[in-house]
């Protein structure tokens, strides 16, 4: 039988390897570890020697440490929820303090960005921060469009809550620290039912726009390097006429990333709207490759490139040399987005005195330039379209029914978990010829399989997964193309030119 003590020397032994701790620092983690696990001695062979797990370990090394916890009695219930909480208190034994995390950052940001981004990703990851063996289940695949190449991802690494969790959750005291998942005070904090861990948690100040901000990385990475850029006060998301120089003095810090915003208003926004934050990471998007449809010139700013997007939303590109020439270009268009109405397109900016048109601003560089995508957002509602006319409409909503917020927008579609099950159990269903219309869990999709399955002459075991796949690609198409306010029609089309003859 493992003991524990053999457990910690391979974890001990994984920090050193992967460059968390060095060499010397071994007894000192090690006792650390044993005081956790509640350990006053060994529990098995003292002279046990440095292992050389690494990597690809991790997950089994804590697995085992977890279930000796849990077997001791060191958390009460051995569900993911209380599994995290405890994980983390491991880790953060090899982690840094904050002060020598940022120290090392920017005595690598002296050399390049690059060295300071790759150092600062390896340690979320390395730290268990990302956890990496939850991030490889997740399902991805490309879709190939009239737009080009999009993403597809199914997101299994963001743990579901267990039923006690939750239930347990209801009777926890309602607290205000942290605010919320994106403030701050999350560095170091231990968490609780209803508010994960973040001991291992480590974050970088930033200054943009004179203003203190922090960046860190996703836990759940939806792409490479997800990071989050977030104001160092609780306060609310907002587009105006600062967040241009936000997003581009962010860039000017990391040239190799691209940096957006969610818009600001309900339907089109984020799932976070209380506190103001960016996302951004190293990724080429869909939306960063798409070619330029049309040129047009705005008087007063001669020294902007400005563009209409080829893409199923509505997006205006603009692009300079110098980000102060984009910076006043970009405030104008919004200023012009938020009071305009066009009743033949059914572009309204409010009704009741409700506000609908926000932008979602992208920034990035290229060929040394800067650029900023403005993509056109409004968030009406009407008996028709309850859920947002700019939103995915209902027969879309058994693949996607959530908000299109940054990452979407881009040509990421980020979608629930559930359909990893319902992809299988369709598969196994069109291959038998069963009545998917039978099949409680996946009967919604009943209707786009009978539709879709016209288009093929066979379908077997060998192409069945391809087709479900491409499918969801052409829905997610469809998804963007429902969010675009000016559609990619010719009616469409010179609505959106009347937009910009108004600039």
């Amino acid at each position: 039988m493992k003991s524990i003590y053999s457990q910690i020397i391979r974890l001990v032994s994984y920090g050193i390897n992967v460059g968390l701790i060095e060499p010397e620092d071994k007894i000192y983690v090690t006792n650390l570890l044993m005081e956790i696990m509640e350990l006053d001695e060994p529990d098995g062979d003292l002279d046990i020697a440095l292992t050389d797990d690494n990597v690809d370990d991790l997950e089994d090394i804590l697995k085992n440490l977890l279930d000796m916890a849990y077997e001791k009695g060191l958390f009460p219930e051995n569900t993911v929820t209380y599994r995290d909480l405890f994980d983390v208190k491991l880790m953060n034994t090899m982690v840094k303090r904050p002060s020598e995390v940022i120290k090392d950052f920017w005595d690598y940001y002296a050399v390049s960005a690059k060295n300071a981004t790759d150092a600062y990703y390896k340690l979320s990851c390395d730290s268990d921060y990302i956890r990496r063996y939850r991030i490889k289940k997740d399902l991805k695949w490309k879709a190939q469009t009239e737009y080009g190449e999009i993403d597809i991802t199914i997101n299994l690494s963001k743990p579901e809550k267990d039923p006690k969790a939750i239930a347990q959750a209801k009777l926890q005291k309602q607290s205000g620290y942290p605010k919320c998942l994106l403030c701050k005070e999350n560095e170091g904090y231990k968490g609780r039912i209803n508010h994960p861990a973040r001991q291992n948690h480590r974050i970088i100040p930033i200054e943009i726009n004179h203003e203190d901000w922090f960046m860190q990385y996703s836990p759940y990475v939806y792409y490479n390097e997800h990071c989050i850029v977030f104001n160092s006060k609780h306060t609310p998301m907002v587009i105006d006429n600062t967040i241009f120089s936000k997003l581009l003095d962010f860039i000017s810090l990391f040239p190799h990333y691209i940096i957006g915003s969610n818009a600001d208003l309900p339907i089109v926004g984020g799932s976070i709207l209380t506190h103001e934050h960016f996302q951004g990471g190293r990724y080429e998007f869909a939306l960063n490759r798409a070619e330029v449809d049309r040129t047009f010139k705005i008087e007063g700013f001669e020294d902007v490139e400005c563009s209409v997007v080829k893409w199923p939303m509505s997006v205006i590109r603009l692009s300079s040399k110098y980000k102060e020439n984009i910076t006043p270009l970009a405030c104008h268009i919004l200023e012009k987005w938020r009071a305009y109405t066009d009743e033949e397109a059914f572009i309204f900016a409010q009704t009741n005195g409700e506000i609908h048109n926000t932008i979602t601003p992208i920034a990035s560089m290229k060929d040394d330039k800067f650029i900023i995508d403005l993509v056109l957002r409004n968030n009406i509602t009407t008996d028709e379209h309850p859920f947002g006319v700019y939103h995915p409409h209902e027969k879309l909503h058994h693949i996607k029914k959530e908000n299109i917020g940054l990452i979407e927008v881009m040509g990421l579609a980020v979608l629930p978990s559930r359909l990893k099950k319902e992809i299988s159990l369709l598969r196994e269903a069109i291959l038998s010829g069963a009545d998917i219309s039978n099949i409680e869990e996946i009967s919604k999709h009943a209707l786009w399989v009978s539709e879709f399955l016209k288009n093929y002459d066979t379908v077997n075991e060998e192409n069945i997964d391809d087709i479900i796949k491409a499918e969801i690609g052409k829905v997610f198409l469809e998804v963007l193309k429902d969010a675009g306010v000016f559609k990619r029609t010719e009616d469409g089309q010179k609505a959106f030119d009347r937009f910009i003859a108004t600039l």
